[in-house]
């Protein structure tokens, strides 16, 4: 399967400390060569790269990698194909503008028999059905309101039963952002970390890297970080229960209705 990566930040931050970690996956201590996709939201505007090579043969991976891009909302994938060719239009995150605001979207596992029909602006231009489902949630978002964009709670809402109803059909790992919140549902596996002071150091598990987050952070900084599997070995994250949405929002995940 695909491996997900994302951040929420009160701040705007930098990812290189995890995308280091993570890129690696992309075909050297995992199998993931098919592709990879990163997308920062700054501001309203949205900054997007990806490549068909694996990460670790992408000069593209390199660029992002050595690039400190500070952005509060990321969203990173590297895709192991299952449906549709190795091919740039087939790699996460697929980008839309709904409401006035960019969306993106990444998803981890494989939906069987999901060929939706539901009328709407929102169609896929690959042959995924992960972006099928990312068009098919827009759609659904769309035609339940209709009229002014709804706040981030009542899309929270809505998501809980969309989500359920496409899990059926297979594992559902996904993170979505409009660039103010970061969704997350888990399947299977995902799990996050919420870093704020005292800052501690961290380890990465596929290098031996060590980062000590208090050279460069302040105090009143939250950097909450999810992915596929936990990137550090040094400190604890938090597994996500199957068929459990989140909401991070300015770093911290938020359970709306507690």
């Amino acid at each position: 399967m695909c491996q997900l990566l994302g951040m929420s930040c009160n701040v705007p931050t930098d990812i290189c400390f995890s995308f280091e970690g993570f890129h690696v996956r992309g075909g050297l201590t995992d199998h993931h060569k098919d592709g990879w996709g990163i997308a920062f939201f700054e501001g309203v505007g949205c900054r997007i790269f990806h490549d068909s090579k694996a990460t670790i043969e992408s000069p593209v991976a390199d660029f992002v990698r050595h690039y400190p891009i500070h952005s509060k909302n990321v969203i990173a994938h590297i895709r192991r194909a299952t449906q549709g060719k190795v091919a740039l239009e087939n790699c996460h995150p697929f980008r839309r503008a709904m409401w006035g605001r960019y969306w993106t979207f990444a998803h981890n596992g494989t939906l069987n028999d999901f060929y939706p029909l539901v009328p709407g602006f929102f169609q896929p231009v690959g042959e995924t059905d992960s972006e099928r489902a990312f068009c098919y949630l827009l759609n659904r978002l769309q035609n339940q309101f209709p009229g002014p964009a709804p706040n981030s709670d009542q899309i929270f809402q809505a998501l809980q039963g969309l989500s359920e109803e496409i899990a059926a059909h297979g594992d559902f790992n996904y993170l979505l952002s409009n660039g103010d919140v970061l969704f997350t549902h888990c399947s299977t596996n995902l799990h996050h970390i919420l870093r704020q002071a005292p800052f501690g150091c961290a380890h990465l598990i596929d290098q031996d890297i060590t980062m000590d987050f208090s050279q460069f952070t302040r105090p009143d900084d939250k950097v909450s970080v999810i992915a596929s599997f936990p990137l550090t070995d040094n400190e604890t994250w938090t597994r996500m229960a199957p068929g459990e949405l989140l909401m991070f929002r300015e770093g911290e995940p938020v359970r709306v209705g507690d």
